[in-house]
């Protein structure tokens, strides 16, 4: 035991990786190997850099935390602290590099030059902070539609309201005295009794349960459904299919009547409907283009005065906080709002 002992004490000073547990032969064998082997910086007596220790006296492992994998980890997050304690932040991989954003930001252009040069030219006849009054409005946005086609007039209007409570949560309906320009499709869901009645008012579909397995098909060729209170029960298991369209018969819009005919000829007549969306504003077309600046001015009171008479008495701050009208791809154009 003596022996060993002394072996076990020269292989501490040799800096081996053995211990008591270990064989004298292995003991001796591995003292000579370090004796023959190692350069002269590895001999007891001078000073060896810690690395170098450190790395001798690691026993790699094929798993776990002595694992070369594992060593290599923590070696790399040491390196990473040191860096980090020291100020250096530059990254050091290849990755890393190959990320960094070299050269100036790009210079993002304004959103009127992103816009096509008939928008563009349309837009310099507008003044851009300026309120204009409805007719002078109506008429510039008559004058600066960039499109072929016969595009829409559409006024957008936000209240001060909060849409989020029931007493405030505007929605009406309005008759537009010269339409929307727009051929509207009725259909009606009544019984066999009201269907005469419907087609002479002018409705393009009409029918009972033949109707309900256009719907079974998911067939909706009509952008109004009337319907009469005793048959709305029916619509009920149809109501994911036409609710989230706009379809579905409500007795605030006019669809759901007693009097199927007179509810037909106003929905051909220009009878639209309207609500606040989530953001407080009221989105709705008063005509085309085509219409001229004159009846669009008559569409467009008539939908002020309804949406006025909508105003909450609950409401204590301002209703209509501003006006804007707007072609279909044509620029804006704000409007003061004491009409």
């Amino acid at each position: 035991m003596a022996k060993k002992a002394e072996l076990l004490e020269k292989a501490a000073e040799l800096k081996l990786a053995v211990s008591d547990k270990n064989t004298i032969a292995e003991i001796e064998a591995a003292i000579a190997e370090a004796e023959a082997g190692a350069p002269e910086s590895s001999k007891p007596h001078e000073t060896k850099d810690k690395d170098v220790i450190a790395e001798r006296e690691a026993v790699v492992a094929k798993a776990g935390k002595r694992s070369q994998k594992a060593l290599d980890e923590a070696a790399e997050k040491a390196e990473k602290e040191a860096r980090k304690e020291a100020g250096d932040t530059t990254p050091q991989s290849d990755d890393a590099e190959a990320h960094v954003k070299k050269g100036p930001k790009p210079i993002t252009r304004p959103r009127l030059e992103r816009r096509g040069k008939k928008y563009q030219e349309a837009a310099k006849k507008i003044e851009k902070n300026k309120l204009y009054s409805l007719d002078e409005a109506l008429k510039l946005a008559t004058e600066t539609s960039p499109v072929k086609f016969d595009a829409s007039v559409e006024i957008h209007v936000r209240l001060g309201v909060d849409p989020r409570q029931a007493d405030q949560n505007v929605r009406s309906t309005v008759a537009l005295p010269h339409g929307t320009g727009k051929d509207v499709r009725v259909a009606v869901f009544a019984p066999e009794t009201e269907h005469a009645a419907a087609k002479e008012a002018g409705a393009d579909i009409i029918g009972d349960e033949e109707f309900l397995k256009q719907l079974d098909k998911e067939e909706m060729n009509f952008d109004i459904l009337v319907a009469t209170p005793q048959y709305m029960p029916k619509l009920g298991k149809y109501a994911r299919l036409l609710g989230p369209r706009g379809l579905m018969p409500n007795p605030k819009s006019g669809t759901v009547a007693t009097d199927v005919a007179k509810a037909v000829s106003e929905a051909k007549a220009g009878k639209v409907e309207y609500r606040v969306d989530k953001q407080a504003i009221v989105h709705l077309a008063v005509g085309k283009v085509s219409f001229g600046a004159e009846k669009l001015v008559e569409n467009t009171r008539a939908f002020l005065a309804s949406l006025n008479a909508q105003k909450p008495s609950s409401l204590k701050g301002i209703y209509v906080k501003s006006i804007a009208i707007a072609t279909t791809m044509g620029p804006s154009v704000k409007v003061e709002t004491s009409l």
